[in-house]
């Protein structure tokens, strides 16, 4: 009997440490160091680079410009490289977090592939660390905005968040008691590409009639531009503004003209608009969030966009009248929430490195081949 009583102590002490430890792993980035972190944000045209503290607050911030698609990937790791060194002049760097425009794999260290950059099966984490001498985490940018989000911004105090990012296409991200779901293989939210047209437009990752197509800036960019090129009577406003030079309309201008009242844009903003509702609506069918953050270049126009959305999502979504709604809330973070994500999410991997300690392997390579 007391063998009996023995077996099951032992059970219960060993169920409160399994318990306690996947409580710690929940809740980790409440007692993960609070030091400061670098983020990098990696898109087709731009890398932006920050030092941000425990509060995800950009303590100092670097920006330059995306090297050339068709060079190879170790011209866009040098860029990295430089950027973090050049950080860590000022700041004592404990991590840094890659946020790409690209799938990531499920351990967070290969690109699997990024289409604005010649990285495919990409080991980034492994070479970066190797080269910075400091912890080094890797994710998709969708994801890292989204935790921003939920941490720092129009996320906070949800527990169950969907994340869309609307800009050139769609990107999005869940997250889901305090952990972001990246799927069995790394490259969950990939919501631009769910099909909502059949034989609709084609999309650049090979299918028709992908969502991303009908609501998203290229989208709303399409649209104008076809208007003014058939010379449209709706379509003189931006015709005048742009003086006839029809690969100027863009979306900012778009939403601009919107602003001032422009009647085709605003129109072409509510399009946009009602078909994100309808999108998020299946969303909502499938994974039930709490809330829907809304991020993104094209985001920028606030409530000529959301308002429509929000309409179309009451419409479309199913059982309505009958189940509770989630909200659906414009990201406060802007541009700087993927960069600010991931260097909050490093701080997850951070150690506490002592300064003497830390090597900059790079730097020193390169002073002593330039000392001989």
């Amino acid at each position: 009997m007391s063998m009996y009583r023995d077996r099951v102590h032992r059970g219960s002490a060993r169920a409160t440490v399994l318990r306690t430890v996947g409580t710690r792993e929940r809740r980790s980035h409440l007692t993960a160091p609070r030091v400061p972190t670098v983020g990098i944000d990696i898109g087709g045209t731009k890398v932006a680079a920050g030092v941000v503290d425990a509060d995800g607050n950009i303590l100092e911030k670097l920006r330059t410009e995306t090297p050339d698609k068709s060079k190879s990937p170790k011209v866009v790791e040098d860029v990295i490289v430089e950027l973090v060194l050049d950080l860590s002049d000022r700041h004592d760097v404990h991590a840094v977090g890659i946020g790409a425009a690209g799938w990531v794999d499920a351990d967070r260290n290969r690109i699997l592939f990024a289409p604005h950059l010649s990285w495919r099966n990409e080991p980034l984490r492994d070479r970066l660390a190797g080269r910075l001498a400091v912890p080094v985490m890797v994710d998709n940018d969708a994801n890292t905005a989204a935790w921003a989000e939920w941490r720092f911004g129009a996320g906070r105090g949800q527990d169950k968040l969907v994340m869309i990012t609307l800009g050139t296409g769609i990107g999005g991200a869940i997250l889901e008691d305090g952990q972001v779901k990246r799927g069995k293989y790394g490259v969950a939210g990939e919501f631009g590409h769910m099909q909502v047209v059949p034989g609709g437009h084609r999309c650049p990752c090979g299918n028709r009639g992908c969502w991303e197509q009908y609501s998203s800036g290229n989208a709303l960019v399409r649209e104008a531009r076809e208007l003014a090129v058939a010379e449209s009577p709706v379509a003189y406003g931006i015709i005048d503004r742009v003086g006839g030079n029809i690969p100027e309309i863009t979306g900012p201008l778009i939403t601009e003209l919107a602003r001032e009242g422009d009647a085709m844009c605003v129109e072409l903003l509510q399009d946009i608009g009602e078909w994100l509702g309808v999108g998020i609506a299946n969303l909502a069918a499938a994974l039930d969030p709490s809330c829907f953050v809304i991020g993104g270049g094209v985001s920028a126009a606030d409530d000529l966009l959301i308002g429509p959305a929000r309409n179309a999502f009451r419409r479309h979504l199913t059982g309505r009248g009958y189940r509770p709604e989630a909200t659906i809330v414009k990201a406060q973070l802007g541009p700087d929430a993927g960069m600010v994500g991931a260097a909050d999410l490093a701080r997850l991997v951070a150690r506490r490195f002592r300064r003497a300690n830390r090597r900059r392997v790079e730097r020193y390579e390169r002073y002593a081949q330039a000392g001989r």
